[in-house]
């Protein structure tokens, strides 16, 4: 063997080396890989059924909104039916009640100026 053929052979063994050097860290990332993948597909396996249920859940909710929006146009609409009513009553009933009430006041005072005497 002549000095070039083991300068030759140390070379190869050297790139063997500096190839299974490199060779480790590359196992490594895929077997990181690896794990990430698993770890992708359990949160997407476990995410979907909660994103179904939000949908649902979101789902129900417009459906009670529909429901509350009802409720309350109906409650409006009574308000505004007592409060018609009540107007009514008072413009009927309060013009002729005051009325009364001013002249049962006069009345009452004049009663009690006769039972004190002429001045």
């Amino acid at each position: 063997m002549s000095a070039g053929d083991v300068a030759g052979l140390i070379a190869a063994i050297a790139f063997v080396l500096l190839v299974g050097a490199l060779a480790v860290p590359l196992v490594k990332l895929g077997r990181v890989l690896d794990e990430a993948r698993a770890s992708v597909r359990r949160l997407t396996d476990h995410s979907v059924p909660v994103l179904d249920e939000t949908a649902q859940l979101v789902a129900s909710s417009s459906t009670q909104l529909d429901k509350v929006d009802t409720v309350t146009s109906a409650a409006a609409q009574v308000s505004e039916n007592v409060s018609a009513l009540t107007s009514l009553v008072t413009a009927t009933l309060g013009g002729p009640l005051v009325k009364v009430a001013a002249f049962s006041y006069g009345v009452r005072r004049a009663v009690a100026g006769l039972r004190r005497g002429p001045r």
